[in-house]
């Protein structure tokens, strides 16, 4: 128990600015490491942002919040922005200035890009031996595919995501932006591993990571499927290729809900408590999971039969009280209204938006402010030169 005895105040304490006094550089663009950034920022770190002269090319993705991106004003909020043009020894010298002060250094250029400029961890960490830097990359720093260009959705296609997504017919890529997200979230990680590392070595790292490795390692489940499972699953839109009954059921109102039967007992009691039906949970063709796999036709019948002539809204109450897994299938429309949304009052010049807030919550307020392009340079230059 701490000495001042006030260990029940202690413990009751939440995140709150535990990165205060951390400086992150980042020469970002895109999602994946302002999506490192964002984290970075919201635990209380200062983020410099650090843009080509045109801005990161995110701020181009649309103009729906009054002119500029809704997309990059969920990245970047709470972060402080400077334009740096690096084919000049001006702004060059201005970005070593910058790091030669940093904790972090973030970076998601090409590959070979920040070498060529004198930027390579050797050179930095001479200068700053404490420093952690993270540079994310498509497809790794060397090798065959070093120098290919990788988005969101074709490194979907190449780590086989793509192949598990979709209709029987057709694939599809998941329809957010889940390898920058995912990259983003491994840097944020990799990044607090280091700090704590670096707390008890003194000494700064190098992380690399590469898009394709985050997605390959999310791939795990189809992929030891196919290694050990003798074949890769199949694309079944919204149903699993291992657990029945699983994925969507049509209602009487023309509305959509979604159950996942994970175990037997889940089973017993959909069908004494919701089909009617309390036979069907010792019938042998739907008795295990292996069964009702086997006869999945026959159990999505039944689950039909029923479903088909209650109401969403009922049935999900039906559902409830058995005790069955269920949820609506939401349209964005229904999200954007949605009861358990938590939702973020976030400024960009002169707009008002809202977003989805982060899922780890804090004590005290967000930062909800977004840069606008050069925001903070005059300032960031006087205070670093």
């Amino acid at each position: 128990m701490p000495a001042d005895g006030n260990y029940e105040a202690k413990c009751a304490m939440g995140l709150n600015r535990e990165l205060e006094g951390i400086l992150v550089i980042s020469l970002e663009q895109a999602v994946a490491a302002p999506y490192c950034g964002l984290l970075l920022a919201d635990a209380g770190a200062r983020v410099i942002k650090v843009e080509r002269p045109e801005g990161d090319f995110a701020r181009g993705y649309n103009k729906a919040a009054g002119g500029h991106s809704t997309f990059f004003a969920w990245l970047n909020r709470g972060k402080e922005s400077i334009c740096l043009d690096l084919n000049t020894p001006e702004d060059q010298d201005m970005l070593r200035q910058l790091v030669r002060k940093a904790d972090v250094f973030v970076s998601n250029l090409a590959p070979g890009a920040l070498e060529k400029r004198g930027f390579g961890y050797e050179a930095l960490s001479a200068e700053n031996p404490g420093l952690i830097a993270c540079e994310l990359t498509g497809y790794g720093r060397t090798g065959a595919a070093a120098d290919k260009k990788a988005y969101d959705f074709l490194v979907q296609g190449e780590a086989g995501v793509c192949a598990v997504t979709g209709t029987p017919e057709q694939p599809a890529r998941v329809g957010v932006s889940i390898t920058d997200i995912s990259t983003g979230l491994t840097a944020f990680s990799a990044i607090l591993r280091a700090l704590i590392q670096r707390g008890r070595t003194g000494k700064g790292i190098e992380i690399n990571l590469s898009m394709f490795d985050v997605l390959a390692e999310w791939m795990n489940m189809p992929l030891l499927d196919y290694r050990y499972g003798g074949k890769a699953v199949q694309r079944m839109a919204l149903t699993h290729p291992h657990i029945a009954p699983y994925g969507a059921f049509d209602t009487a109102d023309g509305s959509q809900v979604l159950i996942s039967v994970q175990n037997d007992r889940e089973w017993v009691s959909l069908c004494a408590n919701v089909l009617g039906k309390p036979e069907l949970g010792a019938d042998p063709r739907f008795v295990h999971n292996t069964e009702r796999i086997a006869n999945r036709e026959a159990v999505e019948a039944e689950v039909n039969a029923v479903f088909g002539k209650i109401e969403r809204t009922e049935l999900m109450e039906i559902l409830g009280k058995a005790r069955i897994a269920c949820s609506q299938l939401s349209s964005v429309e229904d999200l954007s209204d949605h009861h358990l949304l938590r939702n973020l009052p976030i400024r960009f010049a002169e707009t008002d938006l809202e977003v989805a807030d982060l899922p780890v919550q804090i004590d005290g307020d967000r930062a909800t402010e977004v840069p606008l392009l050069d925001q903070h340079g005059a300032a960031i230059r006087a205070e670093f030169t």
